[in-house]
């Protein structure tokens, strides 16, 4: 089962609708004992990033997504949920992240404007099995203001906005993606496929579809 966890936050509907598409089943799940459960769990958020990390603690879902981790078991984090899975936010320095990267989440300085709305090109920096059907150029749908300072191995993917900014950082079993693979078409759907197929055991074929 992969769990979508439900703190009230995020485009849940909007993910769950980008799994169906590419023929995964994924469910809402905001019981935390469901989702010590789960056999895989996206991470969403959209907003604040203290409001997200307090909803997500206040509905006691943190023990088990750390548990989880802990276990290996296959965690994708989206946008603000990406930025939960490091070490905090100057967003709301009050609230603290999941740690699982080290590293803050900083505002973006010297950029165009703020927030970045729109498809931009990510650059590929790093192989991971969710990213097999991704290309280095292909767009991606972005809308944030701040954004993780990552460094080392984890940086996977950058994109370029005022400045070589993070949009993937991962491991084995965690990954993260500051844009919405839910509202990036066909590209998005492939990464979302890549992800369920780790929990399908490939299972999962053919091209995938584009959300009309």
């Amino acid at each position: 089962m992969i769990a979508v966890a439900d703190y009230g936050v995020g485009n849940l509907a909007s993910v769950k609708k980008a799994f169906a598409a590419v023929g995964a089943e994924a469910e809402l799940v905001a019981d935390p004992d469901a989702l010590a459960r789960a056999d895989a769990i996206v991470l969403p958020g959209v907003g604040n990033f203290g409001h997200c990390a307090r909803e997500f603690r206040r509905r006691g879902l943190d023990a088990p997504l750390r548990e989880a981790h802990q276990r290996d078991v296959p965690i994708l984090g989206i946008c603000v949920g990406m930025q939960l899975l490091f070490e905090g936010s100057e967003e709301d320095e009050g609230a603290d992240g999941l740690g699982f990267f080290r590293g803050p989440v900083t505002k973006m300085r010297g950029t165009p404007r703020l927030p970045q709305i729109g498809w931009n090109s990510v650059r590929l920096r790093g192989r991971h099995p969710w990213l097999r059907e991704v290309d280095d150029g292909d767009h991606f749908y972005f809308v944030h203001s701040f954004v993780p300072e990552a460094q080392g191995d984890i940086v996977l993917g950058t994109v370029e906005y005022g400045g070589e900014r993070v949009a993937i950082a991962g491991n084995e079993n965690v990954l993260g993606v500051q844009f919405h693979p839910e509202k990036s078409g066909a590209n998005g759907l492939r990464l979302l496929r890549a992800f369920a197929d780790s929990v399908d055991g490939g299972s999962l074929g053919g091209e995938a579809p584009r959300i009309r």
